[in-house]
């Protein structure tokens, strides 16, 4: 069913999409005291720059060799691209990608764009007041909500676009969406052709190519490997204590641009992902006979996945790491994130924010005695109420 003519040893590297580079430092035996932020093995200026940073000078610099996988976002004439603002999904919807070849370039390119993984920490208390007519009202107050992105760390070299990536498709055992409606894995009774190997990118983007589904689309998955998120967040659940932080704190790592979709060309395609369209079909309670036909009627492939590596175990040897370990990011943010959640802080950090904290933060002078003085009192006393909420407790419930 559209399978290509020209048959693929599946084990051949046009398949997969990696580079390897020497790996960074392994963790160390001894876990260092969450107290202790400092990183001497580290300096700031040997970070990895901002992940758009890079992007932005590596486009800027023409003549600088990258890897030929790792583009920019792929544009698409004929076609129409929209990103969910909330999960930083990708859609994709054009005729031109119902052509195999020109699909499977399409999921290559994309495959070289990596997540965004952020690291974010909220912390909550609920405040129980009365009106002036008696009733009683709860509010949820935020004391800080802020956030870091991981991507950085996700290249060996982030101007070069150096990482551990791979493009794969979904193995035989694996449970899948594979031009179904329900995951399942590979059917028992093999074509004999290809025996039990797992059928290639460009086969899967055939066999998408010839299915004759009104409503159909292709999916790659962006996953993170390698990085211990549980340890990472427990980590940060004991910084934010040592805080004597009392109120309601929730950490998670959230992973923005996981999926690209691409969609065959069609009216019903456009207006699923048409956000008025979206809004209206909720307010007005369609999508109780909306979604179960979208359901039904879509038929998806779930098939390619590209994993891009945090860290990785070959051949029995010491994990090794792809730029920095858990505990070197730790020890490196650990200070800007105890200063921002005393400062109550809302957004993302990021390198300047890092800076700030590891430097002495420089004296404002105005050349004006007064007002020089205010400012001296006006941060001397903002340096007292912080001090008093670290020690005696702050952020509970009240």
């Amino acid at each position: 069913m559209g399978k290509p003519s020209d048959k693929q040893d599946p084990k051949d590297a046009t398949d997969a999409v990696s580079l390897h580079t020497n790996p960074g430092e392994s963790s160390r035996e001894d876990h260092p005291n969450y107290d202790d932020f400092d990183a001497p093995e580290i300096s700031i200026d040997d970070l990895p720059p901002n992940y758009s940073d890079a992007v932005e000078s590596s486009e800027a610099a023409s003549l600088l060799p990258t890897n030929p996988a790792t583009t920019t976002r792929p544009h698409l004439p004929d076609g129409t691209y929209i990103e969910d603002p909330n999960t930083g999904s990708e859609s994709y919807i054009s005729r031109s990608l119902e052509d195999p070849e020109k699909l499977e370039a399409h999921i290559r390119t994309c495959a070289g764009i990596p997540p965004r993984p952020y690291v974010k920490l909220v912390g909550t208390h609920s405040e129980t007041r009365k009106d002036s007519k008696g009733n009683t009202e709860k509010n949820t107050i935020t004391d800080f909500d802020i956030s870091v992105e991981l991507t950085p760390y996700l290249y060996s070299d982030a101007q070069y676009r150096r990482s551990w990536s791979k493009l794969r498709t979904v193995e035989n055992f694996e449970k899948a969406k594979r031009g179904t409606i329900l995951k399942k894995c590979a059917p028992a009774n093999q074509n004999i052709e290809l025996g039990d190997t797992e059928p290639t990118l460009r086969e899967w983007c055939h066999r998408y190519a010839a299915s004759h589904a009104g409503l159909k689309v292709f999916t790659l998955q962006k996953r993170v490997i390698g990085l211990h998120e549980e340890y990472l967040k427990q980590r940060l659940r004991e910084l934010v204590r040592d805080a004597n932080y009392r109120g309601h704190l929730h950490v998670e790592i959230l992973m923005k641009g996981a999926t690209v979709d691409c969609y065959n060309e069609a009216k019903t395609n456009r207006w699923r992902l048409t956000k008025w369209i979206q809004v209206l079909f909720t307010v007005t309670l369609l999508f109780i006979f909306t979604w179960p036909y979208l359901w039904l009627r879509t038929k998806r492939w779930e098939v390619a996945i590209v994993d891009w590596e945090f860290s990785r175990v070959v051949d029995g040897r010491p994990k090794e790491y792809v730029s920095i370990s858990e505990d070197q990011w730790y020890n490196m943010w650990g200070r800007t994130i105890f200063k921002a959640v005393l400062g109550k802080r809302q957004g993302l950090l990021d390198h300047a924010d890092l800076r700030r904290a590891q430097e002495a933060e420089p004296a404002f002078d105005t050349g004006n005695s007064t007002v020089d003085g205010g400012l001296g009192l006006f941060r001397a006393g903002i340096h007292a109420i912080t001090e008093v909420n670290r020690q005696l407790g702050w952020g509970g419930d009240c």
